[in-house]
């Protein structure tokens, strides 16, 4: 077992360290009351309809900037899908597209302005970096994730941020993993990686070489790990890591 001391610390943004699902979920309940308000004023069932697909969409959204356009602009088309398939010919297409880009603004600032750090998770971070070298890594498209990490106003908390959408790979890939290193200056075996994905952090985290891999787990998220990653340790919240951390200092290593 290596027992060379910890240098650095990887984290996870969405879910890790700020609670993305949860902002976007209060952000869908928003813009149901915006198509509840606003002219022709859908019904509970309807709106209920426009979300899901619009969060569908979400999930599985593919953005290439080189192909010209804005996130932005991709959203905004979510939205007016999704409106068009439950209430075509309910109101102009005008109409329509008006209502659309209202939805991802409200949609949109509701999300950033309940993504945050919270004083304990921002404490956490600061004394960590009293001892260790932070990094911050998500990935995504670049503009939606710098926007988060401003929103957040953590940037000052690490010393460097990495998004994945700036780079030609993303998580689980090697090449993005040995970027922050190279940024850091740490050899992979002096490094921990904190995150909430299975298939991204953790995966890319033990194909990477790093000393040790935590599991930041939803408590809603399915127990069945077939097929994906094991993490070397597992905590409910990204404020277990000190004692996760005094654990690997010492050598220990929990599968859990």
């Amino acid at each position: 077992m290596d027992r060379k001391p910890i240098e650095a610390i990887l984290f996870d943004l969405d879910n890790t360290l700020i609670q993305t699902t949860q902002a976007g979920r209060v952000a869908l309940e928003k813009t149901g009351d915006l198509l509840r308000k606003t002219p022709p004023c859908f019904d509970d069932v309807t709106i209920g309809h426009i979300t899901d697909k619009f969060n569908a969409k979400l999930l599985r959204e593919s953005f290439d900037a080189a192909a010209g356009g804005t996130i932005d602009e991709v959203r905004v088309g979510h939205w007016l899908q999704s409106i068009r398939e439950e209430a075509a010919g309910v109101c102009a297409d005008a109409c329509t597209r008006s209502l659309a880009a209202a939805c991802y603004g409200v949609w949109k600032s509701s999300r950033l302005e309940l993504l945050s750090l919270s004083p304990e998770t921002r404490a956490l971070l600061a004394e960590l970096r009293t001892r260790y070298k932070l990094l911050l890594l998500t990935n995504g498209e670049s503009q939606t994730q710098w926007e988060k990490v401003a929103a957040a106003r953590c940037e000052p908390l690490f010393d460097a941020v990495v998004v994945g959408g700036d780079h030609a790979e993303q998580k689980p890939a090697l090449s993005i993993f040995r970027h922050c290193f190279s940024m850091l200056g740490v050899e992979a075996g002096r490094c921990v990686m904190v995150g909430d994905s299975l298939d991204t952090d953790i995966l890319g985290g033990a194909g990477a070489g790093v000393r040790a891999t935590v599991w930041v787990q939803d408590p809603g998220a399915p127990r069945d790990r077939t097929g994906t990653a094991e993490p070397d340790y597992t905590v409910a919240t990204v404020l277990d890591l000190p004692g996760v951390l005094a654990r690997i200092e010492r050598g220990n290593v929990d599968l859990v």
